[in-house]
């Protein structure tokens, strides 16, 4: 080793400290890659996606190649750093101190904290490329690994360490997925991003909670007389009818207002014909009450249904639920110019709004911008009667999640009519 120039021996050292940087840089990046996105690009075709993704299949075998190629060759630059300042000062201790602290120095700066930095904020793109050199590495010091993992694993049971799978590590969770959504504003648009997020809501939403009640169900009794059953098939504004014999309970079908009113024009010179309108009835399509919304869109889907009758264990009908209202609670509310207006709220001159005591809570916070609690009711009469825990009289004014509401109507012992001040909220619960 005399005779070796010192110019050589500094440039060994330079290769030293630079292949000592891959090693650190390596780790680095392999450790912090997006997973799913290395996924991607392997599907892709990326050839050093699908090394990077073979090699932390094993990562125990990966962590031993660089761990051993990074130590050997600290380890080597440190004698050669020592033999260089000996070769330059003889045995001085105070050399040799000063020496150790110099090539401490290098390694940290040049082999490990830069090369980290930069792969970390780096991470996607420096693994695949450095895994073209790790994967024949790899299977190059194989038997060595192997050696080296056998002390590993014994060590990890005496440990009584439980390591879990490869695969479950980097499985993400129903939470995990919401976050990166939310957190993805540079990638997607707010509304396409809202649209993903309310997608997670439809199994916490169940279908009693965006049905309409029983109360508000437009149908159709067949023990009416036939002039009152063509005036509300020719006024009707829905597309859809419940049709129903003397008790709503007693449910005869759903028929199509379109198709029927199409009959009634190319027969109108003649009688209303009962035996006819039956043709155009659909088997009714009842929903258990507490369905969660994400498997009633399945359910819509496969059975082509466009309206179900959610009914109680008992066969009570409790409300009606349309596959529109679904896609609003996935797409949100869609703007047809009167987002403020509506058959069951009016918006008033001093920025309140008079409200039926019927209205969904969720239909209602969703309209005007509220959040009114819905967690013990579902609509604004159940949740008055809750906070209330007495008989309604009128009026009398609450505060309810901070909004005044003053009881204008009461009818048998329910909220008919209720007047909210959305801009006087403070925020507090009264």
């Amino acid at each position: 080793m005399n005779d070796i120039p010192l110019n050589v021996l500094f440039i060994a050292l330079g290769i030293l400290l630079l292949l000592s940087a891959f090693f650190s840089g390596a780790e680095t990046s392999m450790m912090a890659v997006n997973r799913h996105r290395l996924r991607h690009q392997a599907k892709l075709g990326s050839r050093g996606a699908r090394l990077a993704e073979g090699l932390l299949a094993r990562t125990d075998q990966l962590l031993a190649v660089i761990l051993l190629g990074n130590n050997l060759l600290n380890a080597a630059a440190a004698a050669l750093v020592t033999l260089i300042t000996m070769r330059l000062f003889g045995q001085s201790e105070f050399a040799l101190t000063m020496a150790t602290l110099a090539v401490t120095f290098l390694i940290l700066v040049f082999s490990e904290v830069t090369p980290k930095v930069v792969a970390a904020a780096h991470a996607d793109r420096v693994a695949p490329w450095v895994s073209f050199l790790l994967a024949p590495l790899t299977r190059l010091l194989s038997p060595v690994v192997w050696f080296i993992n056998l002390f590993v694993r014994a060590l990890i049971r005496l440990l009584c360490i439980r390591l879990p799978d490869a695969g479950a590590v980097n499985q993400m969770g129903v939470e995990e997925l919401r976050s990166v959504l939310a957190e993805s504003g540079l990638f997607l648009r707010p509304a396409h991003r809202n649209i993903l997020l309310n997608l997670f809501e439809l199994e916490k939403i169940t279908v009693d909670d965006v049905m309409h009640p029983r109360s508000q169900i437009e149908a159709i009794d067949l023990e009416a007389e036939d002039e009152e059953l063509v005036h509300q098939l020719e006024t009707s504004h829905h597309a859809w009818l419940v049709v129903y014999a003397g008790d709503l309970n007693e449910v005869k079908g759903v028929v199509s207002v379109r198709r029927v009113l199409t009959h009634l024009r190319d027969d109108r010179d003649q009688a209303f014909d009962r035996e006819a309108f039956a043709t155009h009835l659909r088997e009714p399509y009842f929903i258990p009450a507490g369905t969660p919304l994400l498997s009633q869109l399945a359910q819509f889907q496969r059975g082509r249904h466009r309206i179900g009758l959610v009914v109680d264990e008992y066969g009570e009908l409790l409300g009606l639920v349309t596959m529109a209202d679904i896609l609003i609670e996935i797409v949100g509310e869609f703007d047809l110019g009167h987002a403020l207006e509506g058959p069951e709220w009016l918006p008033q001159a001093d920025g309140s709004f008079l409200v039926e005591g019927g209205v969904n809570l969720r239909e209602l916070n969703r309209k005007l911008g509220l959040s009114l609690p819905m967690e013990d009711a579902r609509t604004l009469n159940g949740l008055i009667l809750e906070h209330l825990e007495a008989m309604p009289e009128p009026d009398v004014t609450l505060r309810i999640a901070g909004y005044p509401i003053e009881l204008l109507q009461v009818q048998d012992r329910m909220v008919k009519t209720a007047r909210i001040y959305p801009r006087l909220a403070s925020g507090y619960d009264a």
